[in-house]
C-alpha cells in the first residue's frame, strides 16, 4: 500500500474517477474529472485502470508528502510538481521515496492537474463511482475537498503492469524512465477551438445568431466552476421563443439563457435544464474544456454527429494502441 499526506490542499482539490453515468434519471449528476483525457493519461502511465481514481488539483499552491515509497503519474496544465528545485516531469511513471515533499507550481497553460498513484486511491465506491460531488457530499474522501492532513492510501492490489514498473523504479531517490507519453498527440492543434455539433433546438435561433455562435469569440466569466461555464460574447437571439419543458442535459450541452448568454455545462451539471440547447461539444474536445479558465477565449466549430463519432472512436483506438504498448514494456 502506499500513502500520502495533504499538506496544503490548494483552491480546489478532490478525488474523482471518470464519472458516476448510471443515475442519471435519479438526478444524480456524472461528477468526475473535469479533463478525463488527463485522468486516463496519469493512470495508463503506471498500468492503473484509466477509472482509478486520482486527485483532481485546481491550479497550483498545494502540496503533499510521501508517506511511503509511493509511484505517481500526473497530466494536466494546471500545475507542475517539484520537489524543491528538481522539476517531476509529466506523463511518466515516477518513484518518489517515502517522506518526500511535493510542491505544485503554477503552471499558467491550463487549470487541472491529475495525479495518480499506483493502484488508484483507495475511497469507497458510491453509486458505481468514486468521484466526488460536494454539494450532495457524495462520494470522493469523505464527500468533500481535501484538506491538511488528510491521509490517502492506494488500493492493496496493483495490475501486473503497475508492480513491474515500481519495482523497476524503486530505489533510494526519485526516478523515472527515459520514455514519457507524448499528451499532446491525443489533442487537436488548436485547443482554443471547440468542436460542436447542433442540438435539439438549433433552428431556434436567428440565422445571424448561428453565423455569431460560430465566428464570433466568447470568453469564460469569473462566474464558471466544475458545474458549468458563463460564456460572454454576442448574444444568441431566437426565433422561436416556445417554453421548453425541462429536459435532459449533459456534460458539453449548451444552453441560451432568457437573455442571450449561453452555459457550457460541465462535469457536475445537473441532469435537466429548460434552457434551449444550442449546440453539444463534441466528447473528443471535453477534456480542453475542463483545462479552460476564467478569461480565456474560445470559438466554436460546427461538426457533423458523424466526425464527432469517429473522431471518438479515432481516439479511443490510439488510447488502446498506448495502454497495449506500455503493458507489453513491462510484461
Amino acid at each position: 500500500m502506499m500513502r500520502i499526506r495533504i499538506i496544503k490542499p490548494g483552491i480546489l482539490s478532490t478525488i474523482q474517477d471518470l464519472g458516476r453515468n448510471n443515475y442519471l434519471s435519479q438526478a444524480v449528476p456524472v461528477s468526475g474529472a473535469m479533463d478525463t483525457l488527463s485522468a486516463r493519461i496519469a493512470n495508463m502511465a503506471i498500468g492503473n485502470n484509466d477509472n482509478a481514481a486520482v486527485i483532481e488539483f485546481t491550479y497550483a499552491d498545494a502540496e503533499f508528502m510521501t508517506e511511503t515509497d509511493t509511484l505517481i503519474a500526473y497530466a494536466g496544465d494546471g500545475a507542475i510538481l517539484q520537489v524543491g528545485d528538481l522539476v517531476i516531469p509529466a506523463e511518466k511513471p515516477v518513484f518518489i521515496p517515502a517522506y518526500t515533499s511535493v510542491q505544485l507550481v503554477n503552471n499558467p497553460a491550463g487549470s487541472r492537474t491529475y495525479m495518480a498513484i499506483g493502484g488508484g486511491f483507495d475511497v469507497p465506491e458510491v453509486l458505481g463511482s468514486r468521484s466526488t460531488f460536494i454539494t450532495a457530499k457524495l462520494g470522493g474522501f469523505e464527500g468533500r475537498n481535501l484538506q491538511a492532513g488528510d491521509t490517502l492510501s492506494s488500493a492493496e492490489t496493483l495490475t501486473s503492469t503497475t508492480a513491474n514498473i515500481f519495482y523497476r523504479l524503486k530505489g533510494e531517490t526519485i526516478t523515472y524512465p527515459a520514455w514519457s507519453i507524448a499528451h499532446r498527440m491525443f489533442m487537436p492543434a488548436d485547443t482554443k477551438r471547440i468542436r460542436v455539433v447542433p442540438a435539439h433546438e438549433f433552428s431556434w435561433f436567428h440565422g445571424l445568431a448561428i453565423v455569431n455562435f460560430l465566428s464570433e469569440p466568447y470568453t469564460l466569466s469569473m462566474n464558471s466552476n466544475r458545474m458549468g461555464y458563463h460564456l460572454d460574447g454576442e448574444p444568441i437571439t431566437r426565433i422561436i421563443k416556445n417554453e421548453l419543458l425541462s429536459t435532459a442535459v449533459t456534460p458539453g450541452t449548451i444552453q441560451v439563457t432568457g437573455n442571450g448568454s449561453m452555459v457550457l455545462l460541465m462535469a457536475d451539471c445537473q441532469t435537466t435544464g429548460g434552457y434551449p440547447r444550442i449546440a453539444q461539444v463534441a466528447a473528443v474536445d471535453l477534456p480542453l474544456c475542463g483545462q479552460l479558465k476564467p478569461g480565456d477565449t474560445i470559438y466554436f466549430e460546427d461538426i457533423s454527429h458523424q466526425n464527432a463519432e469517429m473522431l471518438y472512436i479515432e481516439r479511443e483506438h490510439e488510447l488502446q494502441q498506448l495502454r497495449e504498448a506500455i503493458q507489453q514494456k513491462y510484461l
